[in-house]
């Protein structure tokens, strides 16, 4: 999986298509993440102790992460993640369109 937490990305398919947010959390398992301002769902609680308000809880819930694209932050858009070794052994991740690195791994 090529997104990561803190990423900037941008949703390019579903009822949220278009907009950004950061990866708050991402479950490789599922092939999900969960981005920030995106995929609402209503979660309907009712009070469990004494004191607790009920009501209407609105989060974000997991997208999967075919439908996001990381945001370079040179290109200022949606590209697709490539990587690279580095003479150091270690492996970064480049943005396709214009090679610039988004981080080392």
């Amino acid at each position: 999986m090529k997104i990561k937490k803190n990423d900037s990305v941008i949703v390019i398919a579903g009822n949220d298509k278009g907009k950004r947010g950061k990866v708050l959390k991402t479950m490789p398992d599922k092939g999900r993440a969960i981005v920030e301002g995106v995929n609402f769902i209503k979660r309907h609680t009712k009070p469990r102790k004494q004191g607790e308000k009920s009501g209407i809880l609105e989060k974000e819930a997991p997208i999967n992460v075919t439908n996001l694209m990381v945001i370079c932050a040179k290109c200022d858009k949606g590209v697709r993640v490539g990587v690279r070794s580095l003479a150091d052994g270690k492996r970064a991740r480049i943005c396709k369109a214009c090679g610039e690195m988004l981080d080392k791994e």
